[in-house]
Parts: C-alpha cells; sequence; structure tokens
C-alpha cells in the first residue's frame, strides 16, 4: 500500500466513516489480471514482463499512481523503462503493444502509449520497406514506378502484423507512414490485407439473405468507408478484381453514395485490366423482381471508361496501347451481355442501353453481340417483332464472320429482314473474293420495303431463293478455282513442250516482234459475267448479239 497513491486515499477516506474498510476499484486498466502484477510488484513477488502485459501494467501503474512520488523505483518508471529499452525496439513488439493499448483507453492515450507506439511503428516499416525514399521524385518516373510495383506488388513481412490492429489505430498508424515518406501506392498490399481479413465472412456474392447483426454490419461499414479513403491515387496501384470485391461489400453494406462512386470512378480507369467476374457485380435485391446482375452499375463504370477515354484524363499513358485496351474492352462488355442476356429481369432498355455505350471502334467483328443477342432472344421468346428488330439493330451484319453468318442464316429467332441482310453481305464478300476486289466497299443494302413483299408468305419465298442462290454461288466458285488450276497447269507443260527458235536477221521476226501483242480473254471477265447473273438484287439487260470470239494468237517459225 506504501507505493500506490490511489489505495492510500481511498484507505484514508474510508477509515474515517466506518471501522471496516472495504475497498472497490471496479474500472482499472486490464482487470483483475493487472491488479494482481501490481500487488505482486508492491510484496516484491518477481513476474516477468513482457509485451502482452506491458501495455496494461503501464495504464494500471497510471491509474493506481505508483509514481516516484510513493516509492523510488516504482511501477511507473520500471514499465516506462522496459517500453523504451525493449517493448519499442522491434516492429512485431511495438504493433503488439499497440494492439493491447486499443482495450485500455482513454488512460492509453493519456499516458501518450498510443501515439508512442504508432510513431515507432511508423519509424521502423519506412526503414524496412523499399516503398519509402526521403526525396520525392517527380511525377513521370513516379508513373512508371506505379505499374512495375503493380506488376509484381511486394508484400512487406510487417503487413501481415498490421492486420490485428483496429480501424482506426490501423489508420493512425498508415497516415503516419505516409507522413516519414511512406509511397501511397505501397499501401495497395497492406490495404488488401486488412480489408480480406477485416471483410471476411459477408455474403457479397448474392447466395442469400443478410445474415449480419446491425452491430456488426455497422462497423464493417465504417472499415470499408475507411479502407477506401486510404487507397492510392495512383493508377494500377490496386488491382481491378481488389476493387470489384470492395464495390460487392460497398452495396452489400449499404456504404455511402461517395464511397461506391469513388470505387466504380477507380474500376473504370483500370476497366482495360478486368475480367468478366469482375463485372458479374449481384444486385442484393432478395425479391423475385429484380434482375440478378447489378447492370446499373456497369454502365456507370463503363460511362467513366469512355469518359476518361475521349477527354484523355489517364494516369499512365506512356505505353499503353489505346486502341488494344479499347478492344480489349469491347470483348469484355460484349461477354458481359451475353451473360446477363440469359436473365429473363432485363429488361429490353437496360439491354440496349448498355449496348449502345460500347464503342464502335472496338467491335473488330460482331460475333460477340451476335450471341449476346441470340441469347436474349431466346431468354425472352415473347418478345413483339418490333422489339426483336430493335434488339437486332445493335448488331453490324457486315461484320460477321462467316460461323456467324451460317448460323444466323439459319436461326429461325431472327427477323426475316435480318436474314436476308446477312445473306446479302455474304454474297457481297463472296463476290468480292471471286473478282479480287474485296478491298472496295460493298454496295448499301437494298430496302425492305423494295425488295421483300408486305406479305411474310413473300418473305419465305424470297428467302429461301436466296439460301439456294448462296449455296449455288459457292459451288460456282469452288468449281471456278478448280478449272483455274487445270487452266494453269496445261499452260505450264504447252510451255515446257513447245521450243521456239528465233533468228534475229529475218525481217518476218522482226515485224512480229514490232506488233503490239494481241489481247486475251480474261478469265476474271468470265467469272464476273457469270456471277452479275446470280445477284439477286440487280436485273442484266439481255445481249442478243452473239459472243466473238477473238483473234487466234499466230505462231511464225523460221525455218
Amino acid at each position: 500500500m506504501s507505493k500506490c497513491g490511489f489505495i492510500k486515499k481511498l484507505v484514508s477516506e474510508s477509515s474515517k466513516d466506518s471501522d471496516s474498510t472495504v475497498i472497490k476499484i471496479p474500472d482499472i486498466p486490464g482487470g483483475s489480471e493487472a491488479f494482481e502484477l501490481a500487488a505482486k510488484f508492491c510484496y516484491g513477488i518477481n513476474f516477468d514482463m513482457s509485451t502482452e502485459n506491458i501495455a496494461m501494467l503501464r495504464c494500471a501503474a497510471e491509474y493506481l499512481e505508483m509514481t516516484e512520488e510513493h516509492s523510488v523505483e516504482n511501477l511507473v518508471v520500471r514499465a516506462e523503462a522496459y517500453l523504451n529499452e525493449v517493448a519499442l525496439k522491434s516492429l512485431s513488439s511495438s504493433i503488439t503493444v499497440l494492439h493491447k493499448s486499443e482495450k485500455l483507453l482513454p488512460i492509453a492515450e493519456r499516458v501518450k502509449l498510443v501515439s508512442r507506439c504508432i510513431d515507432a511503428i511508423a519509424y521502423m516499416t519506412c526503414q524496412e520497406s523499399h516503398f519509402c525514399s526521403p526525396s520525392s521524385s517527380n511525377s513521370g518516373n513516379n508513373e512508371v514506378v506505379v505499374q512495375q510495383q503493380s506488376k509484381q506488388p511486394v508484400v512487406d513481412w510487417w503487413a501481415e502484423d498490421l492486420t490485428v490492429l483496429r480501424i482506426d489505430s490501423f489508420q493512425r498508424v498508415l497516415i503516419a507512414m505516409m507522413a516519414r515518406g511512406f509511397k501511397q501506392y505501397g499501401l495497395g498490399p497492406v490495404l488488401m490485407l486488412y480489408a480480406q481479413k477485416s471483410l471476411r465472412g459477408l455474403e457479397i456474392f448474392g447466395k442469400g439473405m443478410k445474415k449480419i447483426e446491425p452491430k456488426q454490419e455497422h462497423e464493417k461499414r465504417v472499415i470499408l468507408e475507411t479502407i477506401v479513403s486510404l487507397l492510392p491515387r495512383e493508377k494500377n496501384a490496386m488491382s481491378v478484381s481488389f476493387l470489384s470485391m470492395l464495390l460487392r461489400a460497398a452495396i452489400f453494406l449499404e456504404t455511402t453514395v461517395a464511397c461506391r462512386l469513388d470505387l466504380e470512378n477507380r474500376m473504370g480507369l483500370q476497366l482495360g485490366q478486368a475480367v468478366l467476374d469482375d463485372l458479374l457485380i449481384p444486385s442484393y435485391s432478395f425479391t423475385g423482381d429484380h434482375s440478378m446482375f447489378d447492370t446499373d452499375t456497369v454502365q456507370r463504370i463503363l460511362m467513366n471508361y469512355l469518359e476518361f477515354e475521349v477527354e484523355g484524363v489517364r494516369l499512365s499513358n506512356n505505353g499503353v496501347d489505346l486502341a488494344g485496351d479499347m478492344e480489349r474492352v469491347g470483348k469484355l462488355l460484349e461477354n458481359y451481355m451475353a451473360e446477363i442476356a440469359s436473365d429473363r429481369n432485363v429488361s429490353l432498355q437496360k439491354f440496349i442501353g448498355l449496348a449502345e455505350l460500347i464503342p464502335e471502334q472496338s467491335r473488330v467483328t460482331e460475333d460477340g453481340m451476335y450471341r449476346a443477342v441470340d441469347i436474349y432472344l431466346k431468354a425472352h421468346p415473347n418478345m413483339s417483332d418490333v422489339e426483336r428488330k430493335k434488339v437486332c439493330s445493335l448488331m453490324d451484319c457486315q461484320k460477321l464472320s462467316r460461323e456467324a453468318c451460317a448460323h444466323a442464316a439459319q436461326n429461325d429467332r431472327l427477323p426475316v429482314q435480318t436474314i436476308v441482310q446477312v445473306l446479302y453481305y455474304e454474297q457481297q464478300r463472296l463476290r468480292g473474293e471471286v473478282t479480287n476486289d474485296s478491298d472496295s466497299p460493298a454496295p448499301p443494302p437494298p430496302q425492305p420495303a423494295a425488295v421483300l413483299p408486305p406479305k411474310l408468305s413473300s418473305y419465305t419465298d424470297e428467302l429461301s431463293k436466296l439460301k439456294r442462290e448462296n449455296q449455288d454461288l459457292k459451288l460456282e466458285l469452288l468449281k471456278m478455282k478448280m478449272k483455274l488450276k487445270e487452266f494453269e497447269k496445261e499452260s505450264e507443260k504447252k510451255t515446257s513442250s513447245s521450243t521456239i527458235s528465233t533468228n534475229p536477221s529475218s525481217p518476218i521476226s522482226t515485224a512480229s516482234t514490232g506488233k503490239p501483242p494481241l489481247p486475251r480473254k480474261s478469265f476474271i471477265n468470265s467469272v464476273s459475267k457469270k456471277l452479275g447473273k446470280l445477284n439477286p438484287f440487280s436485273i442484266t439487260p439481255y445481249n442478243g448479239r452473239g459472243r466473238t470470239k477473238p483473234p487466234k494468237d499466230r505462231r511464225h517459225s523460221i525455218s
């Protein structure tokens, strides 16, 4: 009792009132365990100080007023000596002491135990990590470093230790690290580890109803909003999959709108690196009237990406293939539309609105869009003809591959006008290959009113006629290619078998060589004339004149 000033006061005050003295200390920091260690110290019983109990010993000594005023080498002095010489000299020990101090507030703040631990952690992490440099580099070099670090993210050994801290202590540690020169993009791996551990157990994949208590939901919401506020601003500092995971959790926990928009903006900036699973965000609506996936969020992400592309507000343009990036985004969105097309709750307006945002320059072929349209038509069989035409107008039939054209020509779900366009462009492509004029642009497709009668029966007859002519054109092309090969072989044989001897002094030879070469019949021209008869949209005028045989080549032999 002689070493404890607080107990001296209680005993002196209670002894005046009654003979029997009962002292109650209900709110001592560390509870009964801390009081037991303090009592052992007062009675000279040996015990071990460690990083596990030094925080509560220091706070209990402060609470019990075990200072030098009451005894020399009292518990406050002994605890401070252990902190300065042992506990705060290593990074892991400092983190442990800070973690134990979180349960000893506010007295741990009063003795500056928390602030000293944070300063020690920030100092030692900057010494250990390669993300800290005393002088800040220029912005150009900084962007290159961010790209290199994003390819091979480095997780320091101490990052796992920081995950045991509470979110407020964790935030203060990271702010202190940046104040000492720690690069913000180096916080990415640390934030990923902390988020994966603290947000574990959330049903962010939309597999069932919410199974979380309101208090726990509030705590995780605060954790998530704090993590988002600490994310690095540099591009490629965080992976798209991690940003997608945070966005799912933000929607699930119903965080602030600013938090969700920030994550959508970051994903739009790196959309070229995303995969299909990153965009399949559940709608978290547990009623049967809503779609399975949150298409509105994906639409906003795509709009952010297009805004960055158009305005040129990209944080790292050095060495980035913008055309290739745009093409990857186009394929990604086509695959996403094919995935959501099977959902019957996806409205026509949402499907068309999302498809119209895909840039045309990113769609090299229309096979992906055709696949999405076909799946949507199959999942929505009760659509009207007008609605089906609107859906099919999303794809450019001229950019379909041969395999897609073959499938579309036999697809009963497509409107008749779309099938006619597919067959027309396929004929134009075949004609261009035969005439070696595939580079010339195809003429515009005929108007449906000029080609097709208004009745559906006439549509069917015209469609079957076009299919037959298309098959005939393919067979004719194969036959002509075979004839061309035979003609070339015969020409080679004649050239090798015939030998022509010429006399340079002969006048006949001189006259024959001086004449211009006689015109030959072009094989390609004859093929073009035959194919012209197969065009269902043009009428070749009848020519009553007979064919004129070209003059035969004469061979002059001189003996």
